[in-house]
């Protein structure tokens, strides 16, 4: 895996992005930002995840002003998330909000431009620069590449705002296509050091959503490129914040909850083992401490194929073996594995 590429931290409230700080995880609510009780109560599920940041949709005043109620109940920094009226983004600023998401050239003129700079600059909040493909403005290289005019799109969005003396800036340049996506996160890392927020927008349902962002997230994070991370998913987001860290586990980024090591079923197994890992991984969503859990369904290849596992079972007919690092501990009866299995997690 390459080095992480060396970007300016910066503080969003109390969590630094950038710099040498871990890879961030965050979500976006989709609940009704003006209904406080129900967003306060979805931002507590996502934290409960393990979120670190979360971002709200700020449509009108009456959303920008709920920031100010919504943070008494919650304990992760909230972005707004502003589109073209810089109003709203004055607005989310003098109810407390840590961060704003907007695109500078959908605010409009610059003298209003200026105000939001001005006023993020006074409270100390960054600005993320968020490009999509999906509203590029119109291309002056007739044969630049999607992926091309985010970037230049990016870059002029970074030199207005630097021209106004703000710096607390991250960027992002979201595409549904991953080729795409990665492309424009390659050529912008090479020529900004602002810390980068990367992702796969609208990647849709979560069967297909989380491949399309393990892939693409996962491909950028290998290369050393990405300081805080979404996945999109039309889903409740606690799944968004779910697959994240799976994403981070898997490249070694992260550690946090579980890992389930599990065997596709096949011919040899002799126990209905997806049965046995599905209830294994529910029960695994109680624990918050790293540990790696094994259930496989061989019981002669089992131990030492999931020889690094903390603890796991490898089933036989009937019954299954008990292990530790690839020792076995035992022998339990088939009924009673998830039961004993889970006894031993919680000894660890």
């Amino acid at each position: 895996m390459n080095p992480r590429r060396r970007s300016i931290p910066i503080k969003i409230g109390r969590v630094t992005v950038g710099g040498n700080a871990p890879v961030v995880v965050q979500s976006m609510t989709n609940t009704d930002t003006r209904n406080v009780v129900s967003t306060i109560g979805q931002i507590r599920e996502l934290e409960d995840c393990g979120c670190e940041i979360v971002r709200v949709a700020v449509p009108d005043i009456e959303a920008a002003r709920a920031i100010r109620a919504i943070k008494k109940g919650i304990n992760i920094p909230i972005i707004a998330d502003i589109h073209f009226d810089y109003r709203l983004a004055l607005e989310a600023l003098e109810a407390g909000c840590d961060g704003l998401r907007l695109n500078p050239g959908n605010i409009g003129e610059p003298a209003r431009v200026a105000a939001v700079a001005r006023a993020a600059k006074g409270k100390s909040v960054p600005i993320r620069i968020g490009v999509n493909a999906g509203s590029l403005p119109r291309a002056e290289d007739a044969g630049a590449t999607i992926g091309q005019r985010m970037v230049a799109a990016a870059l002029e969005q970074i030199k207005l705002l630097e021209s106004l003396d703000f710096n607390l800036i991250k960027v992002s340049l979201k595409a549904f296509d991953v080729p795409t996506t990665i492309e424009a996160y390659q050529e912008i890392a090479q020529k900004v050091d602002y810390p980068l927020h990367i992702g796969i927008t609208e990647a849709g349902t979560p069967r297909g959503g989380i491949i399309r962002s393990a892939v693409g997230i996962g491909t950028l994070l290998y290369q050393g490129i990405g300081d805080t991370i979404r996945v999109s998913l039309t889903a409740h987001p606690r799944e968004e914040v779910i697959a994240a860290y799976e994403i981070l586990k898997s490249l070694d980024l992260r550690e946090h909850g579980p890992i389930l090591v599990s065997c596709p079923s096949c011919g040899r197994t002799e126990v209905d083992i997806i049965r046995l890992a599905e209830a294994v991984e529910q029960e695994l969503l109680k624990i918050t401490k790293p540990i790696k859990v094994a259930v496989m369904g061989c019981a002669v290849n089992g131990p030492g194929e999931a020889k690094d596992a903390d603890v796991g079972i490898a089933c036989g007919k009937g019954k299954a073996i008990l292990f530790k690092k690839g020792e076995k501990i035992g022998v339990v009866d088939e009924v009673d594995c998830v039961r004993v299995l889970m006894a031993e997690v919680d000894k660890l």
